[in-house]
């Protein structure tokens, strides 16, 4: 395709996304009673094994696909906004396009967040074809190193095909915390991104134990130079990270299990990648009731979270509905407890 061909295509998929974009706020302001974002697992295997990441293995399956259509035609059902796949890889499952391609008949808007290891000119080519709006790569570091191998280093061309090839939004997020030996790696990558004509954010992550530390001085540096780049570029709400990075409670309404869903391989709904084992609750047998009821609790783990999809969904609802819920998940259940650690630990 030629160059005027890419831009103008770009140009036509912008629209179309913004428009559903606006249609997802107006819903999402008017209606409480649906999921304004749902995450989905179609497979949770991965090709790599970073130090600080819970939420891979190196043996399970693919979901097949009619078990997954079938799951986004219950998240349809619920009237979900925007569907993004997650993982494990993603990119590792055999029937990726046609799993988009049933996300964009049942829900407005498409997404998708890989480590990029194996995205290809004609892996890109097919990403478009299936209808995707939204791909995230999160890269931790310039080289690759013990505690992850999403390294700049390795994965630059992988930009580079994106920045040729793609006609949806790319979003780069780097990262600070969770044992990144070195933060400074972080304003490469962002200023690395804005140069191939991506978006760019920056995440704090909690450490391989499930655990939030405060970011040291040299890195909370960095992050306010990062959070310079997302304002100069556009507008991301990530008011909270401001408390976690200094390693603060925040004040907010969780909405996870409501406005926000985390369906595992297993066809399960949770709060959220960190509180797995709550509610647990079948997809199958998800219901407005269950929306009502979360959207009103309370969640134990909320003050100290670091799931930047969780808090910025929730902010749609930040001025209403009080929590008059508590739960407060048993911690032989809990998958990890996020909080702050002790001065010199």
């Amino acid at each position: 395709m030629s160059d005027r061909k890419l831009q103008g295509e770009r140009r036509r998929r912008t629209m179309s996304r913004r428009l559903r974009e606006a249609k997802l706020l107006i819903r999402g302001a008017v209606d409480t009673d649906h999921p304004v974002m749902a995450h989905i697992i179609p497979i949770r295997r991965c090709n790599l094994s970073c130090a600080y990441c819970n939420e891979y293995d190196s043996f399970s399956k693919p979901v097949p696909l009619s078990t997954m259509v079938h799951r986004l035609e219950l998240l349809g059902r619920l009237r979900t906004g925007v569907i993004t796949i997650s993982g494990g890889e993603p990119l590792l499952h055999p029937e990726l396009d046609e799993i988009i391609r049933a996300i964009r008949k049942n829900a407005l808007l498409a997404g998708l967040i890989t480590n990029g290891y194996l995205l290809t000119p004609e892996r890109v080519e097919r990403l478009n074809q299936a209808g995707l709006d939204y791909l995230q790569i999160s890269i931790d570091n310039i080289r690759p190193d013990d505690v992850s191998k999403k390294s700049l280093k390795v994965l630059d061309r992988k930009l580079q095909v994106l920045a040729r090839h793609a006609h949806f939004h790319v979003n780069i997020n780097s990262v600070l915390g969770g044992g990144i030996r070195n933060p400074e790696d972080a304003l490469v990558v962002g200023k690395r991104a804005m140069e191939l004509g991506f978006t760019s954010t920056v995440g704090i992550i909690h450490d391989g134990d499930g655990q939030l530390r405060p970011l040291a001085a040299r890195e909370r540096e960095v992050f306010l130079e990062m959070k310079k780049f997302e304002k100069r570029h556009f507008s991301r709400i990530n008011y909270f990270q401001e408390s976690i990075a200094n390693g603060e409670a925040s004040d907010w309404r969780c909405r996870a299990g409501a406005r926000y869903l985390y369906v595992c391989e297993d066809g399960l709904v949770h709060y959220c990648s960190q509180q797995r084992g709550f509610p647990a609750k079948p997809l199958e047998d998800y219901t407005v009731e269950d929306i009502r009821r979360e959207y009103i609790t309370q969640k134990s783990c909320a003050p100290f979270c670091t799931i930047s999809c969780v808090h910025q969904i929730s902010y749609f609802d930040f001025f209403r509905g009080k929590q008059t819920r508590a739960v407060e998940p048993v911690p032989q259940e809990q998958l990890v407890t996020i909080h702050v650690a002790g001065a010199g630990r």
